[in-house]
């Protein structure tokens, strides 16, 4: 069985050595590198999350992992956003550093082209969509704990999710999630929490989960163990 090489890119923000751990103990062949080159050469790649989107792009841009992700992506190799690496993504998103990140709990997000608009920091801009905050005057935010995800029609068949069935628990940790502005045939998975966001994107060979696999026990180990097949694979086409 030929070996999954995986780079889990480190863009400087949180443990990543817990993903590491992860992807080996479903068999990938994972290393952990911040060189653009790396990420040119990978079999597979992780982009994990913890941090802001502000800050996150701020050093992916400047490095050069950007450029590096998004011509690895335009050639299909298989890659594996997690929370905030879901994120990035997609084209904005609205969560900055410090104080400017913590808009008051039922301010809604500012619209494109309009007073305010600065309130949005660009992403990758792979997918089409923003990321805004989970508001809510009755449920705690940020989001932190066991919830549910539930497999759309459009991802009932997705190769990440096989053998996870509707309705399994997963660790969340976030006080983002993807608007609903995204493409609704990306989505393929659903959670519900302050509102409804997707929890799990998957165009080809590209996925992206708003929990954190690494955390989230057998199932979590299930999702790691699917992109692994694809990377080993080569990719879905």
């Amino acid at each position: 069985m030929a070996s999954a090489k995986i780079v889990v890119i480190d863009y400087h923000k949180g443990n990543l050595l817990s993903v590491q751990h992860g992807l080996a103990a479903v068999g990938g062949e994972a290393v952990i590198s911040d060189a653009p080159a790396d990420v040119s050469a990978a079999s597979g790649l992780v982009l994990p999350g913890v941090g802001s989107f502000e800050s996150a792009m701020e050093y992916v841009s400047a490095s050069g992992q950007g450029d590096a992700i998004l011509d690895a992506l335009g050639r299909g190799v298989p890659f594996l956003g997690i929370c905030l690496g879901l994120h990035l993504l997609f084209s904005r998103g609205e969560e900055r550093s410090g104080e400017r990140g913590l808009p008051h709990e039922n301010e809604e997000p500012v619209a494109a082209g309009t007073p305010g608009d600065d309130r949005w920091v660009a992403g990758l801009g792979f997918f089409s969509g923003s990321v805004t905050r989970l508001r809510s005057g009755r449920l705690k935010v940020p989001h932190v704990g066991w919830d549910q995800a539930y497999p759309t029609e459009a991802g009932g068949g997705s190769r990440l999710l096989r053998g996870v069935p509707s309705g399994a628990n997963f660790y969340f940790t976030h006080s983002y999630a993807l608007a609903d502005d995204v493409d609704p045939v990306l989505v393929a998975a659903r959670t519900h929490y302050a509102r409804s966001f997707g929890s799990v994107i998957v165009r080809d060979s590209v996925f992206g989960v708003q929990f954190h696999p690494e955390k989230s026990s057998a199932m979590g180990l299930v999702t790691l163990s699917n992109f692994v097949d694809v990377v080993r694979a080569g990719g879905i086409r």
